[in-house]
């Protein structure tokens, strides 16, 4: 076939509007110097959300995060070998094309005389294999000039059909959130032959349809719109049933996992579905996350699992939370590498119906791990995930709040130790269970009582084995809130003047505040001491008032091991706890944890053995259909 002649399909609309990442410099400087000019917004540019005003003797550069073309995921995950720029300017301008390579390293491969008129220019994805990027840049000259609109297409296949999408929100008393993101997805024309259904999952008490606003979402979406309300299940339950959904109706190709605080962009919902098309597998794709408070910061760009601790976090080579802002695309060389993953967030994710049908749906879980689980089950059965640049979302990063602390310390327990069960290629879990029970002995030391109580609750409920999941999904999380919820340094208050005055008893040592130990023997040593400190007898003169007031940044247990006692505030900033030292309270969750993790330990084959043969049970659409039968909608 000629390839002139055969149909294209859009995979990326160049959008100015997007990340804020515009630069401009004087068309005759050289290109180097172009691409390292520092950043400067220029707002006032764009036209529309496709186009672009671009004053006379000006050079723009659209090699951004949005707008750059990820040439290597492309090369890797699918097998098209060209893609086609198509472009059009209102009048004389230059379209200088650029490639990079995996180093971050970049020069010009083309150059496009822009009359006003459409052009377009195949480029080849021949030499990508580890990584790098298309971008243009725009120059102008004794005029100004507008770039209408421009795009990276690919060649379709003989035979090529787009898959169509399900949008599974799942909300619990975001109803504020949810009604106005359903409306802009809704209301976007770049997703009417993309999305068929909106499958939203309300489990909150604020209902979504008491929402003002709400009444114009239903006009707007009609018989798309399936409106699903069920208890509290979390959000794997609140997942699951957007699954179930998707894949029993089988009328969608893919859904896509969405939270519901998030800020999403339509184009991103399109170019992750557009990318799964062209996959030579089916393929999970997911999106990245940006900080929802700062909106140039890029916050997750791709996760992997560390099988020896079995502990999820980025991926070999990125770097957490990049400012764009201060730090283009262009001269940002770590992000030109290819960066492969083992799962991708629920933040935005879309999923083929046909590896749902496979391996089933979500871990009945709650909350925490369910996703990183997904993605390990997906690929152990032969499935990728591909974490796709320029798509992606805003959303609250949680390094906004320490969330290992609060009721969901449990779910973040038991739901790690689950996943390595399932999947430890590690005699015994690997550094698992020194981790864990190290992770107590922080926590006990730092006087965090509640957060110890409810590891050990997670324990417990793991060693009961996998039948324990569907039965207390849905009422767990009353047990936790009530379990924490009689410790001391889980009851905030707002009004600090209900404390006691913070008073010492006795001077700093030295009169320095407590610093970090700085190596693996020093760690150990500053362990043992505050785990000795611990099991003093507390003197009543030290247990009737804080003798220091701890911001919540600087809640470290190294700190909080020299303590008796101290106000803590919270992560919000809007209270603070006491936290007491209370030697009975050690000795007791300290044997307590000893003891658990020497069962986990010499259970560990057996409890392996039992949660990977039940895997396809409790994941299956037949439980999950009873669990939901079983945890109708609170009033």
């Amino acid at each position: 076939m000629d390839f002139n002649a055969q149909r294209h399909t859009a995979v990326k609309s160049l959008r100015p509007s997007e990340a804020g990442e515009e630069q401009t410099v004087a068309a005759e400087q050289a290109d180097a110097a172009a691409s390292a000019q520092a950043n400067q917004i220029h707002s006032e540019y764009l036209s529309s959300d496709r186009s672009i005003h671009i004053p006379a003797h000006t050079r723009i550069s659209l090699g951004t995060y949005f707008n750059a073309f990820p040439a290597s995921y492309w090369r890797a995950n699918t097998a098209v070998d060209t893609v086609r720029l198509t472009a059009r300017t209102t009048g004389p301008a230059k379209i200088l094309v650029y490639r990079s390579t995996a180093r971050g390293t970049s020069n010009r491969v083309i150059t496009l005389d822009m009359d006003g008129t459409e052009q377009h220019t195949d480029l080849p994805l021949t030499s990508f294999g580890d990584g790098g990027w298309y971008w243009i840049d725009v120059v102008t000259s004794k005029a100004a000039v507008e770039l209408a609109y421009a795009e990276w297409s690919v060649p379709e296949p003989e035979g090529f059909t787009p898959g169509t999408v399900s949008v599974a929100i799942t909300t619990f008393n975001r109803p504020d959130f949810c009604v106005r993101n359903l409306k802009t997805l809704g209301e976007a024309d770049a997703l009417a032959d993309v999305v068929d259904r909106f499958i939203m999952t309300d489990q909150g008490t604020e209902k979504v349809r008491d929402e003002p606003g709400y009444d114009e979402v239903v006009e707007i979406l009609g018989d798309k719109l399936v409106h699903i309300e069920q208890g509290n299940l979390g959000g794997s339950g609140g997942f699951a049933r957007g699954m179930y959904e998707a894949t029993m109706d089988g009328t969608s190709r893919y859904v896509m996992l969405l939270d519901d605080d998030v800020d999403v962009h339509s184009e991103s919902i399109r170019r992750a579905a557009r990318f799964a098309d062209f996959t030579r597998h089916k393929t999970i794709v997911g999106g990245h996350m940006f900080n929802l408070y700062e909106k140039s910061v890029i916050h997750s760009f791709g996760e992997r699992v560390n099988e020896y601790r079995f502990m999820w976090g980025s991926a070999e080579g990125v770097r957490e939370a990049h400012d764009f802002a201060a730090s283009n695309l262009r001269v940002t060389p770590w992000m030109h590498r290819r960066i492969d993953v083992d799962y991708n967030g629920w933040w935005m994710c879309l999923i083929p119906t046909d590896i749902i049908r496979e391996i089933g749906l979500a871990l009945p879980v709650f909350i925490k791990w369910d996703d990183a689980e997904f993605g390990l089950r997906a690929k152990k059965a032969g499935y990728d995930t591909v974490s796709l640049p320029g798509v992606a979302v805003w959303h609250m990063p949680w390094t906004e709040k320490d969330d290992t602390i609060d009721w969901q310390a449990y779910y973040h327990a038991r739901n790690r130790w689950l996943a390595a069960l399932l999947y430890s290629p590690y005699s015994k879990g690997g550094r698992l269970p020194k981790e864990s029970l190290l992770t107590d002995v922080r926590h006990l030391v730092s006087m965090q009582y509640s957060a110890a109580e409810l590891r050990a609750m997670a324990l417990e409920d793991l060693l009961e084995g996998p039948e324990h999941l569907h039965r207390t999904i849905g009422t767990k999380l009353p047990e936790v809130r009530s379990t924490r919820g009689s410790f001391s340094d889980a009851q905030v208050k707002k009004d600090l003047s209900a404390f006691p005055t913070v008073r010492r008893s006795k001077p700093l040592p030295h009169g320095e505040e407590p610093h970090p130990p700085k190596s693996r023997i020093g760690r150990a040593a500053k362990l043992l001491s505050g785990a000795v400190h611990q099991v003093l007898p507390v003197k009543a003169d030290e247990s009737d008032h804080p003798e220091s007031r701890i911001p919540a940044m600087n809640l470290q247990w190294w700190r909080m091991a020299t303590l008796d006692s101290a106000l803590v505030s919270s992560a919000d900033g809007s209270g603070a706890s006491w936290y007491k030292r209370d030697d009975a309270t050690f000795k007791r969750m300290m044997q307590r944890s000893l003891a658990l993790h020497q069962r986990l330990y010499r259970d560990w084959d057996k409890l392996a053995e039992q949660y990977r043969a039940a895997l396809p049970e409790f994941t299956s659409p037949e439980a999950w259909a009873q669990t939901f039968a079983e945890n109708g909608p609170k009033k």
